[in-house]
C-alpha cells in the first residue's frame, strides 16, 4: 500500500527531501485507487498548501503542533499507556513485529511513531497492513478531531488512514468532546472518550488468519491515572 509510505512521508519532520518530492507524493495519491475522492482531494490539498511554503516556516509549524505536548504526540503509546509499565511491553510487542518481518529500526527510533508505523505497513500485505491500522483507529480518531478542531491542514492525513481503514472521520461527538478539552487531557479523559464513542481497541480477528499476525494495539481502560 504505497499510500501509506506517502502519509508516512508527509507526517515525518519536514526536511529538504520532503519538500523536494511532494509533486511526485501528489502524483502517487492522485493514481492511488484506495483513497476515496474526499480524502484524496485533502491529500493532494495538503501538499498544495506547503509546497510554497519556506521550510524552515514548515518545521517551525510542526514543532508546535506535534512536540508541544502530550494531546497530538504522533507516539501511539502515549495516548493508550500514557507513562504506565504497560507501554514498554507494547513498545517490546510491536518491536518484535517489526524484527521478525525484516524491519530494523535506528537506535533511537521509536517503533510507536506514527510515520514509522506507517512505513512499516507500506511494506505488508494490504490485509495485514489494515488489520493493524484499525487497531490503532482510536487513536487516529482522536488526533484527526483535534487537529480538525484547530484548522490544521494535517487533518487531512489522519481523515485519510481512517478511511483507508474503512471508517469514516471522527464523529460529532469526538469532535466536540476534542473542541472542549483543556491542553493535555489525553491521558486523563481517553477512557471517557472512548466510552461515548463506543470504540473497540482490537483489530479485525478475522484479518490475515494464514499469516498469524499479533494485534499489539490494545486499548484497556485504566482504572486510575496519576499525574
Amino acid at each position: 500500500m504505497l499510500i501509506l509510505k506517502v502519509v508516512s512521508a508527509l507526517l515525518s519532520y519536514p526536511q529538504a527531501e520532503l519538500l523536494g518530492a511532494l509533486d511526485e507524493l501528489a502524483a502517487v495519491v492522485a493514481a492511488d485507487a484506495e483513497l476515496p475522492n474526499q480524502q484524496q482531494a485533502g491529500l493532494i490539498s495538503f501538499i498544495n498548501i506547503h509546497k510554497p511554503m519556506d521550510l524552515i516556516e514548515w518545521q517551525q509549524r510542526y514543532v508546535e503542533l506535534f512536540d508541544r505536548g502530550r494531546n497530538l504526540s504522533l507516539l501511539i503509546f502515549e495516548h493508550i499507556h500514557g507513562e504506565s509499565r504497560d507501554r514498554g511491553q507494547a513498545m517490546v510487542d510491536l518491536l518484535r513485529i517489526y524484527r521478525e518481518h525484516g524491519f530494523e529500526l535506528a537506535a533511537k527510533e521509536l517503533p510507536d511513531y506514527i510515520p514509522l508505523f506507517l512505513e512499516y505497513l507500506s511494506q505488508r500485505p494490504k490485509d495485514e497492513a489494515l488489520d493493524l491500522l484499525r487497531g490503532a483507529l482510536p487513536v487516529l480518531h482522536l488526533l484527526g478531531a483535534r487537529l480538525a478542531e484547530r484548522g490544521s491542514p494535517y487533518a487531512a492525513l489522519f481523515n485519510a488512514l481512517v478511511a483507508l481503514a474503512g471508517e469514516a472521520p471522527a464523529s460529532e461527538g469526538l469532535r466536540k468532546q476534542a473542541s472542549v478539552e483543556d491542553p493535555d487531557e489525553t491521558l486523563l479523559r481517553m477512557d471517557e472518550i472512548w466510552e461515548e464513542e463506543a470504540v473497540s481497541f482490537v483489530g479485525n480477528p478475522k484479518a490475515c488468519q494464514t499469516q498469524a499476525v499479533d494485534q499489539p494495539l490494545r486499548y484497556s481502560p485504566r482504572t486510575s491515572v496519576k499525574g
